[in-house]
């Protein structure tokens, strides 16, 4: 809906981050108007790179309330997407505070921020299928509990139900996102497990793999995952969505070990890789049912993994000739 995107002022938190510079490219390609808030800024190695002309790219902090204030009274966005946050489960591990502070604090200040601007038509938050912690049905739908039990975990439960609280309490227009695993071009946090197998391929390394293999994720392609926030931005006000959280999944469950050998199949290379059995604290098994937001947009995964698997390495491959 390039007409509901046309000079739009949208704040994307994050935006030089993997999934935020693949969102701020598409909606740029959308006519919007991008003001983005990261701590980085002119990322060195970015999908952004040729883009960063048609970008007010701001560098600073969400942790700090007056900052992000006093960027929506300047700019006056009338959507948020707010996903910058610490991304990494074993950073999380390793700095408890420091994730709090991003995940949390974070996102209370947005939230926060926003209450009471009156043009602010929606906000996004994006969360992930961590939220709901561990259970025993599978896959989690939208009514599960939200019960993380770990650092990451509990920062994302934090973030939907303060998302909730501002909704419920204050009226304000925000929708919660929870994804599975997302793979694509353009991701350097080489410690997940997609680029890092694509890496070892490319370079003829060893894989490390520290889980035992057998956790079982959903794995989505970036670009199906901003297809869904856009939708959920779009209609969020025509379909009364403030206050809800949606799913966003392939729903094609797949364990560590299997997707590895699925990547050195697709590039034709014999499996070298080492199960290390060290990761900690994380759920064994975790995927979700996107039905929810399949029957309210229509909404459906454009690539299956192959596909997209194949599109990730090409990119990498091109990446490490340089």
């Amino acid at each position: 809906m390039k007409k509901f995107w046309k000079n739009k002022i949208v704040l994307v938190t994050g935006h030089e981050g993997f999934l935020g510079s693949w969102l701020t490219k598409i909606l740029l390609s959308c006519g919007a108007k991008i003001v983005g808030v990261d701590k980085v800024k002119n990322r060195p190695i970015s999908i952004l790179k040729d883009l960063r002309k048609n970008i007010i790219g701001i560098k600073g902090d969400i942790v700090n309330l007056k900052f992000i204030d006093e960027i929506m009274n300047k700019y006056k966005p009338k959507i948020i997407f707010h996903l910058a946050a610490e991304a990494i489960v074993e950073e999380a591990y390793r700095n408890p505070i420091k994730t709090f502070k991003a995940n949390i604090q974070g996102t209370w200040n947005v939230l926060e921020a926003a209450r009471g601007k009156d043009f602010i038509e929606g906000i996004l938050v994006s969360s992930s299928d961590k939220a709901y912690g561990s259970h025993k049905e599978l896959p989690y739908n939208e009514k599960a509990a939200l019960k993380g039990d770990h650092p990451y975990d509990v920062s994302k439960s934090c973030a939907d139900l303060l998302s909730y609280t501002y909704f419920h309490t204050y009226g304000l227009a925000v929708c919660v996102t929870r994804c599975g695993n997302i793979y694509g071009p353009g991701d350097f946090h080489f410690s997940r497990i997609v680029p890092d197998t694509i890496r070892s391929v490319l370079t003829g390394k060893k894989l490390l793999i520290r889980s035992d293999g057998k956790f079982i994720r959903d794995y989505v392609y970036v670009e199906d995952i901003v297809s869904g926030y856009i939708m959920l931005a779009e209609k969020m006000r025509q379909l009364n969505l403030a206050g809800q959280a949606f799913n966003l999944s392939n729903e094609n469950p797949i364990s560590v070990l299997g997707l590895v050998k699925a990547i050195y199949k697709l590039t034709q290379t014999k499996p070298n890789y080492k199960i290390l059995s060290r990761a900690k604290y994380e759920i064994k098994e975790q995927y979700l049912c996107s039905k929810k937001v399949r029957d309210l947009l229509s909404w459906k995964p454009k690539y299956g993994l192959e596909q997209g698997l194949l599109m990730t390495i090409e990119w990498y491959k091109r990446y490490f000739k340089r």
